[in-house]
């Protein structure tokens, strides 16, 4: 069943948000939140993550139904490779290199901001490259 595409993009922006806290504060917790969040959206799909819980609840009655639908393992993927990058992130903050903590929230930052501006999603993309790739090895 396909998804509002506007959930994972408002998703994209709220992870923007965390992530900018992290990295502006340094402070990690933010940054346990949204792997958690990740995790979620990897495991249940972009439309049972916390994200995807409010946007369904709080922000889709006030704009409307949706007018654009996309398939969910897309997405749902993106949230496993940011998953993949906070997890990263956790392991460079809490033992080390600080840098490998820096990195990999900036390129979830990076990935999650290009989403909520631009609704261009790279892991999306990746998603499509895998299958492209795959189909041809099998």
């Amino acid at each position: 069943m396909d998804i509002d595409a506007r959930g994972p993009r408002f998703g994209a922006a709220v992870t923007t948000a965390v992530l900018a806290v992290v990295l502006i504060t340094g402070n990690v917790w933010p940054l346990v939140w949204q792997t958690l969040c990740f995790a979620l959206g990897a495991a249940g799909g972009v439309a049972r993550s916390p994200y995807g819980w409010l946007f369904r609840t709080v922000v889709r009655p006030r704009i409307g139904p949706p007018t654009e639908f996309e398939a969910p393992e897309p997405p749902r993927f993106a949230q496993a490779v940011g998953l993949v990058f906070a997890v990263l992130g956790l392991i460079g903050y809490a033992v080390g290199p600080e840098w490998l903590g820096l990195a990999a929230t900036a390129c979830a930052l990076a990935a999650a901001f290009l989403n909520a501006a631009f609704a261009y999603c790279l892991g999306c993309e990746a998603y499509l490259l895998v299958r492209r790739g795959s189909a041809r090895v099998g």
